[in-house]
C-alpha cells in the first residue's frame, strides 16, 4: 500500500510515518517510480509505534522494544533486557516529574510571596492594560 492508504488506515499523518521510517521504527519498499510501498504489516507496526509512544517512551527505546511487541497493544515479553530498558525509561519519567513538581512548588511559593506583598507596594503592570510600568 501507498503512504496515503497506510496514513489513511493507521489514523496518522503522513509525515509521521516519513518520521518513524527516518527513526528506523518503520520500514518501506520502494516502487519503480520511487513512491514507498508498505506491506499489510504496517498498519500494526504503526498502532504498535502509536500505544508506546503514548507510554513516553523515546524512539531509539521503541526501536529496541519493537521487535519483541506482539498485538496492537501491543505486548511486550518480560524478558531482562527489555524490562531494563523499560524501568529505565519509567525512572527518567519520574526523575522529570520530580524536577517539574520542585519548580511547580517554588514557583508557587513565589505567586504566594508576590500576592501577600500586594500590588500597591510594588506595581509591575498597569492594572489598566497589564501593559509595564516604566521605571
Amino acid at each position: 500500500m501507498l503512504i496515503g492508504e497506510l496514513s489513511r488506515r493507521a489514523g496518522v499523518n503522513a509525515h509521521q510515518l516519513r518520521y518513524y521510517e527516518a527513526q528506523g521504527l518503520l520500514e518501506a519498499d520502494r516502487g519503480a517510480n520511487g513512491y514507498r510501498e508498505y506491506d499489510e504489516n504496517a498498519v500494526l507496526r504503526v498502532m504498535q509505534i502509536r500505544h508506546l509512544l503514548g507510554a513516553g517512551l523515546s524512539s531509539e527505546d521503541i526501536a529496541y522494544l519493537l521487535p519483541c511487541a506482539v498485538g496492537e497493544d501491543p505486548k511486550l515479553p518480560g524478558c531482562p533486557e527489555l524490562l531494563a530498558a523499560m524501568r529505565s525509561r519509567l525512572q527518567r519519567l519520574d526523575d522529570q516529574i520530580d524536577r517539574l513538581a520542585q519548580s511547580r512548588d517554588a514557583l508557587a511559593v513565589y505567586i504566594d510571596a508576590a500576592e501577600r506583598t500586594g500590588s500597591e507596594t510594588y506595581p509591575l503592570f498597569d492594572n489598566a492594560d497589564l501593559k509595564p510600568v516604566p521605571a
